[in-house]
């Protein structure tokens, strides 16, 4: 197990960031969900690897509680907020494809520049590569969000910088709270509840997720 377990590692790092990509190209709101419910799953397969090494109740619930929320709840409430408005489509981005691709690659090309070596410093003996992956995630993460016009898309992001967060703290080396995990997981799912609806009341009464469509929320 331990000879394959940096192959394990290498693997679910870049299903991890693999989707914080492609949701910048995808052009369907239930492609976008599918990426992030397999963006999540490669985090709830990292955070049980990392109950082999500190098993403990708590710890197990909180990794339960993760892939509920991650894997049921939110995919629920996206798929039925997709539905119920028939989302079909996502609006576009403020940046064509070619130029998106461009900053994606100046923002990985960024995460290995000495800038970024004090971050990089924490990854243990030979994991170094899986933490400058989860760096990337959280920036290309942030640059969804600024990104996309729709506020589906923008959610999806928030919620891909988050899972970039943990998988960095994981492959950090970083410590574990059960109690904080919990919380953390909580806090989530709250917030998917709370922007769900206001996405809802968005829509109603704009017909539309896409955020240029209200510039008269600035009056």
């Amino acid at each position: 197990m331990e000879h394959i377990l940096p192959q394990i590692l290498l693997m679910l790092a870049t299903v991890v960031f693999a989707p914080a990509v492609f949701l910048h190209l995808t052009h369907k709101n239930s492609s976008a969900v599918a990426l992030y419910i397999l963006q999540s799953a490669a985090i709830a397969c990292l955070l049980v690897l990392a109950t082999f090494e500190q098993f403990s109740p708590l710890l197990a619930l909180a990794i339960l509680s993760t892939i509920a929320v991650k894997l049921v709840i939110a995919p629920y409430f996206f798929f039925r907020l997709i539905r119920h408005h028939q989302l079909r489509f996502s609006v576009s981005t403020y940046l064509n494809a070619p130029l998106t691709l461009a900053v994606i690659a100046m923002l990985v090309a960024l995460v290995q520049t000495d800038f970024f070596k004090p971050l990089v410093r924490l990854a243990p003996s030979g994991q170094t590569p899986l933490l400058i992956t989860s760096i990337a995630t959280i920036l290309i993460s942030m640059f969804l969000m600024i990104n996309r016009k729709g506020a589906l898309s923008q959610m999806l992001g928030i919620l891909s910088l988050e899972n970039g967060i943990v998988a960095f703290a994981l492959f950090a080396g970083l410590e574990q709270n059960p109690a904080l995990q919990l919380g953390i997981t909580f806090n989530i799912l709250i917030w998917i509840v709370i922007a769900s609806l206001f996405a809802a009341m968005i829509f109603r009464q704009h017909g539309s997720l896409d955020v240029t469509t209200m510039k008269e929320l600035h009056d």
